[in-house]
Formats: structure tokens, C-alpha cells, sequence
């Protein structure tokens, strides 16, 4: 273990410029799809974190070569023909994506992941392949599929009110199995849609027929996935600590390539920001914000875009009025529970938080200083460098999990922050 890290506190408004990775939601998606498509493609400014080299290397387990040795990652399908392990980490997108296209493996594959991973959800998943003919076992990590070489594919039914992850986790194998896939959705709304659209988006690019006029039901025709090659768009969900920044400091923060089209969940910053107060605008070089010096309640509901949660937390935890964000219980099942790990760690920096079901609480209250732990969770430690900028004296346990999706983030936020 190390130590905690101090959160640098920004006495005066920031002023600053910053360059974002990839995203990882897109990399993940893109590698997917061209470790299963009819000829070798790149993956342009791919992300290269944790969660992404986890992927690169299970689908090179399969069989694929993806060569991640440059900016950009090339890589060449090969016929999966051998027995593999797959190491899942705490990549949600690994441990749900991989299994569907494992079933096309001629070899068993293991899958086992970070202690933490084992609780997270995968059996609907599991349970939807069994529908559709391959051969997997059990209903968590760890877990295994026995693949024949061809999956049959056709109509399932899952309950995706957990993760909109088993759709697309489907979805993007669907058109290499016999019969395609049909894929019903019967629950609780799906959180985080703008996933599963990405999912579509992609799936299209890459001339897949989908089908998702219906609510609740997507259809992916049998056919090749044809090789494209993909430039991948900053990660927008991964720019909310720096966004926030500029609110909490009064300052002006600018990220460079924010795409005025985007299927990614992240772009609903630009309205959550403004509601709070701040001046939000595209500028030549991206996206720029400014604070107010005064950060507003909000009265919000996070469901399709659950993974801004903690950066807005914390923002609701310094505002001036009560906030209420609501729709996101499926949160719970994240890397950590997310409503209780934000209602533990902000209230024991003084916030005034009420957990709920699926939401939060947050009145305004004097803060101070403390341990604000993260769980293993990356959105957590962006929770706490968010609130140490406003408040002094906040450590944050195991900066490092940020690594998950942003190498070198703190070495960039302390750089923005003034001594």
C-alpha cells in the first residue's frame, strides 16, 4: 500500500489547456470489432491503459495479433484455434465483451479477473450464450467457455437493468454468429443507452446490419464484419475532474478535441455544467468552461449516463444549494458500489449526504479534510482530487487506480494546480 496522495487545492482560478486521452469505451468497442473482422484494420490514438491493454491481450489469448507497440494499435484477425486465459482485471469490458466472441474459439477459454471482479455482474450474459448455443460455465468470475468454432446464434431474452454492457457485449459478436442475434430486453429501463447506441454506431461503420427501430429489442443480421479503421475520440467521461476544475476554481479549463457529434456518454458534461453555473461553450480548439465562482444545485437524473456520477457528487457537494441525483442504482453494481462508497467518503469530509435506493441527497455543508478513500475505483479518486481542489488537506487513497483509464493522471492535475 501507499501512501495517500494530497490532493493539491487550487487557491486561485485555473487557467488551462488540456489533451485527453482516448476513450475507453470506443478502444475497447473498436479492438473488438476488428479482432473479428475480415481483414487487418488500425485503431488510431487508441487508448493505452489498463482496461485496454487488458483487452488487447485477451484477444491475443484468442488468437488475433494486436500490436499495441505505436500511437496507433494494428490489428489482424486470425482464426481463434487454441486454449486461453483470460485476465479481466477490473475491465467490465473485458470480463463482458470477450465471452461472446470466445464462443467462436475452437478452444476453452478461462476467464478470472481482480479480486473485486468476482462481484460484479456477468450471469445474464453467460446465461444469454447458453440460449444461444455455446457452452458456458458457471455465473462469475472466474468462469469458462467451451467453444466449437461457430456460435447459432438467434432470439434471447436478458435483463439488462444492470448494465447496458450485455447488450452490447451481444451485439458486437452478433453478426458473426449463424443466425445473428436478436436481442430482447425485458426489466427495468437499460441504464447508459448512450453505450449501447455507441454499440449500434460502430457496429454500422463496419457495415453490419442493426436493426433497433423497437425499443427494448436490437437485431444484428449474420454477415462479415468488414475492417475499418477507427480514430478514437477523447474520453469525455475522463474529462470531468479537469471540466470541474474550472468550476470549483472560477477558472477557465479548455479540452482540446471535444467532437461536436458523439455518441459517448461524457457530453452530457456541457449541460450538467451549465446548470451548475458555469459558462459552457466550443471554442477553434475544443471545449471550453468557466466557472462562476458559485456552483448551483442540481436536481438530476444520471440513469443513461451513471458513470458521471462521483466527478457531479462531488460538484453537488460544494455547491451553495441542495442537489438530488437520481436514476442511478445500477451504479451500485460498478467497480464499487458508487451510492455508497460517495455517501461514505464524502460524508466523512463533512458533506451532508442521504443515500437512496438509486440516488443521492446532498446539502450543502462545511467541509474539511481527511482520507477520502477509492475503492479501486478510478471515478472515486476523480471524486476526491475534485473536492481537494476546493478543500485542503484531502488525501486520496490509491491515486494510482486511476491507471485504469488515464495513465499519468495525477502527474497532469497536479501540473494545472500552482504550488
Amino acid at each position: 500500500m501507499t501512501e495517500p496522495w494530497p490532493a493539491p487545492r487550487a487557491r486561485h482560478p485555473v487557467d488551462a489547456v488540456v489533451t485527453l486521452p482516448g476513450s475507453k469505451s470506443l478502444t475497447n468497442r473498436a479492438l473488438v470489432l476488428a479482432a473479428i473482422a475480415d481483414g487487418p484494420s488500425v485503431v488510431r490514438r487508441a487508448l493505452r491503459s489498463r482496461d485496454t491493454t487488458l483487452m488487447a491481450s485477451a484477444l491475443t489469448s484468442l488468437g488475433a495479433e494486436v500490436d499495441t507497440s505505436g500511437v496507433d494499435w494494428r490489428v489482424t484477425p486470425r482464426a481463434f484455434t487454441t486454449d486461453a486465459a483470460v485476465d479481466c482485471g477490473l475491465a467490465g469490458t473485458v470480463m463482458r465483451f470477450v465471452p461472446p466472441v470466445a464462443g467462436l474459439s475452437t478452444g476453452t477459454v478461462s476467464f478470472d479477473g481482480d479480486e473485486h471482479m468476482r462481484q460484479r455482474p456477468v450471469g445474464e450474459i453467460l446465461g444469454a450464450l447458453r440460449t444461444l448455443g455455446v457452452d458456458a460455465r458457471g455465473e462469475s468470475l472466474p468462469f469458462t467457455v467451451h467453444g466449437t468454432g461457430s456460435v447459432r446464434g438467434g432470439t434471447v431474452v436478458v435483463d439488462a437493468s444492470a448494465s447496458s454492457q450485455f447488450i452490447s457485449a451481444l451485439l458486437l459478436a452478433g453478426a458473426r454468429y449463424d443466425e445473428g442475434v436478436d436481442v430482447r430486453h425485458d426489466g427495468k429501463p437499460v441504464p447508459s443507452l448512450p453505450h449501447i447506441d455507441m454499440t449500434v454506431a460502430m457496429l454500422r461503420e463496419h457495415g453490419v446490419e442493426v436493426d433497433d427501430a423497437d425499443a427494448n429489442r436490437w437485431r444484428v443480421a449474420p454477415g462479415p464484419v468488414r475492417a475499418v479503421d477507427h480514430v478514437i475520440e477523447p474520453d469525455l467521461s475522463n474529462a470531468a475532474p479537469f471540466l470541474a476544475l474550472a468550476a470549483v476554481s472560477g477558472g477557465t479549463v479548455v479540452v482540446r478535441d471535444w467532437p461536436r457529434q458523439t455518441t459517448q456518454a461524457g457530453d452530457a458534461l456541457r449541460d450538467i455544467l451549465t446548470a451548475m453555473g458555469c459558462e459552457v461553450s466550443f471554442v477553434d480548439e475544443g471545449l471550453r468552461v468557466t466557472g462562476s465562482g458559485t456552483l448551483l444545485g442540481i436536481d438530476v437524473d444520471l440513469h443513461d449516463v451513471g458513470e458521471l456520477t462521483p466527478a457531479v457528487a462531488a460538484l453537488c457537494a460544494l455547491a451553495e444549494a441542495p442537489s438530488h441525483l437520481r436514476g442511478i442504482g445500477h451504479i451500485r453494481g460498478h467497480e464499487t458500489d458508487r451510492l455508497a462508497a460517495l455517501a461514505t467518503e464524502l460524508g466523512g469530509l463533512g458533506a451532508a449526504v442521504t443515500e437512496h435506493p438509486d440516488g443521492l441527497s446532498i446539502e450543502p455543508a462545511p467541509l474539511h479534510g481527511g482520507v477520502f478513500h477509492t475503492y479501486a475505483d478510478h471515478r472515486m479518486a476523480h471524486a476526491g482530487v475534485i473536492v481537494g481542489a476546493a478543500v485542503e488537506d484531502v488525501l486520496v487513497e490509491d491515486i494510482a487506480t486511476t491507471d485504469k483509464t488515464f495513465p499519468d493522471f495525477a502527474d497532469l492535475w497536479s501540473g494545472l494546480i500552482p504550488a
